[in-house]
């Protein structure tokens, strides 16, 4: 698929990864969307940002736990564009709880990750694919995690989820055929605002990766485009972590 004037929403997409994956976009030509839940300032300066460099983007706001907001982002985009040709399914949150404090991991954490993580990934798709069915195309791109294949991660409950959108990922890739991919990522440490304050960790983890290295978030970006982009992949799972899984 060429993304020259294709319709691309990206949750999360005012920060990190998904800030990264709208610029890469963009400067393919593709309308994006930025969906953002609480980071409104970072998702409207980075429409901005986009929209000097020349390309075409605007923010929208909606937590995608909530399906009715869901299905409201979802009209707006094709209110304003026409249709829906790719989703970038990339909000997220953690909940940092050691992996031996099983006490910490109350309801509401698992609650709240499974909301926005699982079911809210599951809003996004269940959204946009009568556009794309209506259109005879689409690609998904599911933001999973090296938590959701190794178990580790910043808590039980994260690590659960990410397994689930990874099962979920290749479930749908099912359903969806013959016209719609969809495809999940699943990067191991990323240089983001959630390393904020753990760098020391940070460089620890990266002296003992074999690539000797942290991901940033344009490796992420350049691999949400191949996903996006590569027309013979469907219910793939790509690990993206610098060897930390070999």
């Amino acid at each position: 698929m060429e993304l020259k004037d294709k319709v691309v929403i990206i949750t999360g997409g005012g920060t990190g990864i998904g800030k990264a994956a709208a610029f890469r976009l963009a400067g393919e030509g593709a309308k994006v969307i930025i969906n953002y839940n609480q980071s409104e300032k970072e998702a409207v300066e980075t429409v901005s940002e986009i929209n000097k460099l020349g390309g075409i983007a605007l923010a929208y706001k909606a937590n995608v736990a909530i399906e009715k907001e869901v299905n409201a982002l979802v009209s707006h985009a094709v209110a304003f564009f026409g249709t829906v040709d790719c989703l970038v399914n990339n909000a997220s949150v953690t909940a940092q709880i050691p992996m031996d404090d099983l006490t910490s991991v109350t309801d509401e954490v698992w609650d709240c990750l499974f909301n926005v993580n699982v079911k809210g990934m599951f809003h996004c798709v269940k959204a946009v694919a009568p556009y794309m069915k209506k259109q005879r195309s689409g690609v998904i791109v599911n933001m999973g995690s090296v938590a959701g294949m190794t178990g580790i991660g910043s808590s039980i409950p994260y690590a659960a989820t990410k397994s689930a959108i990874h099962t979920m990922t290749r479930s749908l890739a099912i359903a969806l055929a013959p016209y719609i991919r969809v495809n999940s990522i699943s990067p191991g440490a990323v240089d983001t605002r959630w390393w904020s304050g753990n760098q020391e960790k940070m460089y620890q983890l990266a002296g003992s990766l074999p690539l000797k290295r942290i991901s940033t978030p344009d490796d992420i970006a350049d691999a949400i485009l191949f996903q996006l982009t590569q027309k013979s992949i469907t219910g793939q799972v790509f690990t993206i972590d610098n060897g930390q899984t070999l």
